[in-house]
């Protein structure tokens, strides 16, 4: 049976907090997409348990804020042919 919808959002939202960790990653590891996880966290999160929103909240806009960075060393890494964890 599937687990409802609201623990899913629950049980996503510490995860991310506990590894400090992407939206993607999460999706690749409950095996959801990106969407999914992003609907849970900022739409039935709230509604569900407020607190453990804000803390995710804050992850996800730190998240936002350093995506460019990111995405800037692994444009580098490819170009470099650096395998990531290196």
């Amino acid at each position: 049976m599937r687990e409802s919808l609201e623990e899913r959002a629950c049980d996503l939202a510490a995860y991310i907090i506990e590894k400090r960790t992407t939206v993607r990653a999460a999706a690749k590891k409950f095996g959801v997409s990106k969407s999914t996880v992003h609907k849970d966290l900022t739409e039935r999160l709230p509604h569900v348990n407020p607190g453990l929103y804000r803390q995710v909240r804050m992850l996800l806009d730190l998240n936002k804020a350093e995506r460019h960075i990111r995405g800037g060393l692994a444009t580098r890494r490819k170009y470099k042919g650096i395998q990531a964890g290196e």
